[in-house]
């Protein structure tokens, strides 16, 4: 079954989740964060994720801008690095993510070759806007899909609905690409061909469905996507 849409989870698969700490830990005047920042970036990511998972699971949904701002909550008091200043700013940078820099290149091969191209993401529309926007990146995108339209964060089957929803595929007809192995996991029981950007070389979850391919970053993904 020929692959006719390559779809992409957002946050650390296309845009670099860790760039917001590392930035501002460059900025004048934080030179207490010069090491703490990879911790700061690690255990924001991780609360903010494990809150979307325990607010599907108890049924109480909410604003993915919301999980962000609990899960940095924790990683500042966490790290003793609670300023509202600093939270502020993190904040800010986070609307300002860069894209890693193989994605533009790869999109565009995606679209030459004549395939569907998306986004399938946690992030509330308005996030998503800003990072697509701020990365230059909408032209090479035919759909931004936010759980928002559902009511339920990922790995709900109702998210993954949302692909065949827009573009009419089965789901073996879709590449879904994810740097999340759980995504990358629940995509593939899903019925999804699925890669898995594992860029920091993570082992492989035990959870239902295994990806197809595992892969350090994006660039190989239009020569999977045609074969």
């Amino acid at each position: 079954m020929a692959i006719r849409a390559c779809v992409f989870d957002a946050y650390g698969t296309l845009f670099d989740v860790a760039a917001a700490a590392r930035i501002a830990a460059q900025e004048p005047g934080r030179e207490a964060m010069a090491e703490t920042w990879p911790r700061i970036a690690e255990i924001w990511r991780l609360k903010q994720l494990q809150y979307t998972w325990l607010r599907a699971t108890a049924d109480t949904h909410c604003d993915f801008w919301d999980v962000t701002q609990n899960g940095l909550d924790y990683a500042l008091e966490s790290t003793g690095m609670a300023d509202p200043e600093l939270r502020e700013r993190l904040l800010q940078l986070y609307w300002e993510l860069a894209a890693y820099p193989e994605v533009p290149p790869m999109l565009a091969t995606l679209k030459e070759a004549g395939l569907n191209t998306a986004i399938l993401s946690n992030g509330s529309p308005p996030m998503l806007k800003g990072a697509v926007d701020n990365a230059g990146i909408g032209h090479l995108l035919d759909a931004v899909l936010s759980v928002e339209s559902v009511g339920v964060f990922k790995p709900h089957r109702s998210v993954y609905d949302l692909v065949g929803k827009e573009f009419g595929t089965a789901p073996g007809e879709v590449l879904f690409v994810s740097s999340n192995c759980w995504d990358a996991c629940f995509g593939a029981h899903y019925g999804f061909r699925v890669a898995w950007a594992n860029r920091a070389g993570e082992p492989l979850d035990t959870l239902p469905g295994r990806p197809d391919h595992i892969l350090s970053d994006l660039t190989t993904i239009p020569d999977i996507a045609r074969s």
